[in-house]
């Protein structure tokens, strides 16, 4: 039952999704904004599929460079089983859009020595992938009265997703990324909604610091808002902080999530 803040709003929810995996094709490859690989695939294995959740995130399970076709587990009462306990190396993706039937497309972020990065530059129109899930699905309303998306490029296809569904007239986006690739990539979404860039900095301190700063003209009210941080890990867990400890922010209104980690 979804629980009911004293706002009258709706508290975010989870759902649970059946767990399966799933061989797809690759059917279209094109490059978005200079930045993202755009790969749709192709299956009657999608029958079933369901991703609710603007945020969620699938398994992509990544072929040895020798495989000639992926290897897919079997789910059991046990739980998962890999042929010959050889699982395949993997990423969590954010699927963009899907069709309800047959058609998924997923956005690679293009960036050094990454596996799905690597996979993606080098994959062509009928090469096969297996993914698993969404196991899980976090679902958000869209109608909180203050929300606030701090984010990089990774995060842009669950911005994309999110954009797409919100009913709010105060909405921030603060993008660690270039203007002109958040514009491109989002397009006609931004239009209702204020848009800061900090394309020369980076998700450090300083960063954490502008972030702070660009925010803090905003009111929260009690129970009516949402706050979505996604990006470098440690960054994430600092902004995440600062919400919740010094703008008295709901703990269940801050979705905190790290698409990646620095290196130390």
């Amino acid at each position: 039952m979804t629980k009911t803040l004293t706002s009258g709003k709706q508290a975010p929810h989870r759902v649970r999704n059946e767990l399966a995996f799933r061989t797809l094709t690759v059917s279209n490859k094109q490059l978005v904004a200079e930045q993202f690989w755009r790969i749709t695939f192709q299956s009657e294995a999608l029958k079933g599929f369901n991703s609710p959740g603007s945020d969620d995130h699938i398994k992509l399970f990544f072929p040895e460079k020798s495989a000639t076709a992926p290897v897919v587990p079997t789910v059991t009462d046990e739980g998962i089983v890999w042929p010959d306990n050889q699982r395949p190396e993997s990423r969590d993706y954010t699927p963009l859009e899907f069709d309800g039937k047959s058609t998924l497309t997923i956005d690679f972020y293009r960036h050094e020595q990454g596996v799905a990065s690597d996979w993606a530059e080098k994959v062509n129109v009928g090469d096969l992938l297996t993914i698993g899930g969404p196991r899980g699905s976090l679902i958000i309303p869209n109608d909180y009265s203050q929300q606030l998306y701090i984010f990089d490029e990774t995060g842009l296809p669950a911005m994309k997703r999110r954009l797409s569904t919100l009913k709010a007239d105060n909405v921030l986006l603060i993008a660690f990324a270039k203007r002109q690739v958040v514009e491109e990539y989002l397009g006609a979404l931004l239009a209702d909604y204020t848009l800061h860039c900090l394309e020369n900095s980076k998700m450090d301190s300083t960063g954490i610091e502008q972030c702070i700063s660009l925010s803090n003209p905003l009111h929260f009210p009690s129970d009516d808002h949402f706050i979505w941080l996604t990006g470098e890990g440690k960054a994430v867990k600092q902004l995440s902080d600062h919400f919740i400890e010094q703008r008295n922010c709901s703990p269940e209104l801050v979705r905190a999530v790290a698409y990646w980690h620095a290196k130390d």
